[in-house]
């Protein structure tokens, strides 16, 4: 099985500091998306590297999945980046998958 006729579809992985779940979600769908999953996690690595200066990033993060049809991608993909607040500072990232294969997905 795959995704709707063969409609090319990206997932849009975001990961952002923990309180912008409703900024970003609410980004996400006005810029298109038809659904966002979201999970709790805790960040290690660049925190650590940083000695004192690392505790002024919070490692609790939330991961955010979007999946998008490919003509949407681009402006969703500027939403969420910009509700995380994502040009800041350690407010985390975003990066773009291409999905090669889908089920279930129902895109509006």
């Amino acid at each position: 099985m795959s995704n709707n006729a063969g409609e090319k579809l990206d997932l849009i992985t975001l990961i952002a500091q923990r309180g912008r779940v409703d900024d970003i979600v609410k980004a996400a769908e006005s810029a298109g998306a038809t659904g966002v999953t979201y999970l709790e996690a805790k960040g290690t690595g660049v925190r650590q590297k940083l000695g004192l200066k690392g505790f002024l990033i919070v490692p609790d993060k939330q991961v955010f999945l979007i999946v998008t049809r490919h003509d949407q991608t681009d402006v969703v993909f500027e939403a969420v980046s910009k509700a995380a607040r994502l040009d800041e500072p350690a407010k985390g990232f975003a990066y773009i998958h291409s999905i090669d294969r889908a089920v279930g997905f129902l895109a509006s």
